[in-house]
């Protein structure tokens, strides 16, 4: 029956409490860093749930004034799939896009193509730069939106006279269409702009969608200008893009990275560049090394083979002949009366050994100061004469 000899723990080895204290850092950051994730996650959740949806009774939600509109005799329809948007579009029929930045490019050129020539009222809800630029061609977003909320409409358009000061204060836009009403200023860029069409129909470019929401409808005058806007014509069909609308998957195929939002990715980095300068801070704490006692006696022929060993290995033969040489100088100072400090100089060393030796020792000089051998056969041949003329010193 054998039993295999347990080593003991070096002073080296890390213990579990060391391993804590030095990763409690990390982890700490780690946990506070998905817990803000989940927090932000669940908020935002909550506040976009039903956002603009007219079948929505929460504060952002629209069912306020759908109820409104039916009061008047207008249907309100759902649609969440552009094929549904493009046949509803008609001169009898007001289409609200929600969120159109929810839109692919593909699907703005193909929904500006339906409605262009429709007859009926486009109405886009906030539109960035990026998406007004294909569904209302005649219109540019200003970078800057407005500060203020609440404005007064000071143009001419009848729906804005009506309802007075409303909160449309969001999104700023220009146009160049000569015959377009740009109402509710701010800063002399309008936050509400009617475009007319072809065939008698128009585009409704609305840079806030406080008027529609429920807590907020019944605030200044957006009640009356929400209906006025949605309530020209007998039949209103809410479009809400879907991530899920087949003719999405029509654009080119987006990676993992582009679907994450950019303060994602900056978060990302700065955790990144916080990481490695933890990790050079921490490097610069190491300090000096510190010798310790090994665990087990090594005798001093394994050490001596294994370091002829890493020579062989790195084919370091002028560093293994000057350590022979060196060596060797050492030892013959004190036989020839040289002090140690001078035994590695040529005048000091050379003429002290030649009295010494019975032989000419014209090849001293090249065996104790020479170049490097050239190869293994070489380097053996030192070590032996160095080894003999060691031996012929100590010889009485």
């Amino acid at each position: 029956m054998t039993t295999e000899a347990t080593l003991p723990a070096t002073s080296v080895s890390p213990t579990a409490r060391q391993l804590w204290t030095r990763s409690r850092g990390i982890v700490l950051a780690l946990a506070l860093l998905l817990a803000a994730a989940v927090t932000i996650a669940v908020i935002r959740s909550d506040a976009r749930h039903g956002n603009l949806d007219p079948r929505s009774a929460d504060p952002l939600g629209s069912r306020a004034v759908a109820e409104l509109l039916a009061d008047r005799g207008v249907s309100t329809r759902v649609v969440t799939t552009l094929d549904e948007a493009r046949t509803a579009a008609g001169p009898d029929t007001t289409l609200l896009v929600a969120l159109p930045d929810l839109l692919t490019h593909r699907q703005q050129t193909r929904l500006h193509s339906a409605t262009a020539a429709s007859g009926g009222r486009t109405v886009l809800i906030a539109p960035g730069g990026a998406s007004v630029g294909r569904l209302a061609p005649d219109v540019t977003a200003d970078p800057a939106t407005s500060t203020d909320s609440t404005l007064d409409p000071d143009c001419d358009l009848p729906a804005a006279q009506r309802a007075g000061a409303a909160d449309t204060g969001g999104i700023r836009y220009t146009t160049l269409h000569p015959d377009a009403d740009a109402c509710y200023p701010s800063q002399r860029l309008a936050t509400l702009l009617r475009i007319p069409a072809t065939r008698g129909g128009d585009t409704v470019v609305l840079g806030a969608p406080d008027i529609l929401h429920n807590d907020r409808l019944d605030e200044q005058g957006n009640a009356s200008l929400a209906l006025q806007l949605l309530g020209s014509r007998p039949h209103l069909v809410w479009y809400l893009p879907s991530l899920s609308d087949s003719s999405a998957a029509t654009e080119d195929e987006r990676s993992f990275f582009d679907l994450l939002p950019a303060g994602w990715k900056w978060g990302t980095l700065q955790l990144f560049i916080a990481a490695a300068l933890a990790a050079l801070w921490r490097a610069r704490r190491l300090g000096p090394l510190v010798p310790e006692k090994l665990p087990v006696a090594i005798r001093a022929s394994e050490t001596v083979e294994g370091r002829a060993r890493l020579y062989r290995k790195a084919n370091a033969r002028d560093r293994a002949a000057a350590a022979l040489r060196s060596t060797t100088r050492t030892r013959l100072a004190p036989l020839v009366g040289v002090p140690v400090a001078q035994a590695h100089a040529p005048e000091a060393l050379l003429p002290a050994l030649s009295a010494h030796l019975h032989s000419d020792g014209q090849t001293l000089p090249t065996l104790l100061f020479g170049p490097p051998p050239r190869d293994d056969a070489a380097l053996i041949s030192l070590a032996d004469q160095l080894d003999a003329l060691e031996r012929e010193v100590r010889r009485p």
